[in-house]
């Protein structure tokens, strides 16, 4: 009997160590009872600031976070590709300037409404702190005046000129 005992026992063992091995450092941790305490930023919703993400994570290497405008107003979160180039992946923008609305889109009131210069569309919400967006399109040099800088550039010169007369 005890020998069955030892046998199953190695036999779990063996078993044990091979799905370890297939196993990834979180996968590993998450396994562990004390490995599902800790939550990941922004999930709770008990931050200072709504995160509005931008661009994947996946496509940079390093991040930097950058105060713009007054401290702890609008955060912008930088992101270096492995070209070497920086770009924004997300906005962090204070919980004391933005609200959510009825349909779960988060509305920016107050200075931090400069990020919506770069945000094109609606923010969606996704979980707890974390929204969704899409970045402003890049026009090229070569597409440049657009339609649009053409009737502003046509408006400006009107006003101007009946400046000028009076």
């Amino acid at each position: 009997m005890v020998k069955k005992r030892l046998a199953a026992a190695r036999k779990n063992i063996q078993k044990a160590h091979a799905a370890w091995k297939t196993m990834s450092h979180r996968e590993r941790a998450l396994a562990q009872p004390q490995g599902r305490g800790r939550k990941k930023p922004g999930s709770t919703g008990r931050g200072n600031f709504y995160r509005v993400v931008v661009r994947p994570k996946d496509d940079f290497v390093t991040f930097r976070v950058q105060d713009v405008g007054e401290k702890g107003g609008l955060e912008r979160l930088a992101g270096k590709r492995s070209s070497g180039s920086w770009d924004t992946v997300a906005w962090l923008v204070s919980k004391k300037d933005a609200h959510i609305d009825a349909h779960g889109r988060l509305k920016i009131t107050g200075p931090a409404r400069t990020a919506l210069k770069h945000i094109r569309g609606h923010i969606v919400h996704v979980k707890g702190d974390i929204f969704k967006a899409h970045p402003a399109r890049n026009v090229p040099e070569a597409a440049k005046p657009t339609p649009a800088m053409r009737r502003a550039q046509k408006a400006n010169i009107k006003k101007a000129q009946a400046a000028r007369r009076l």
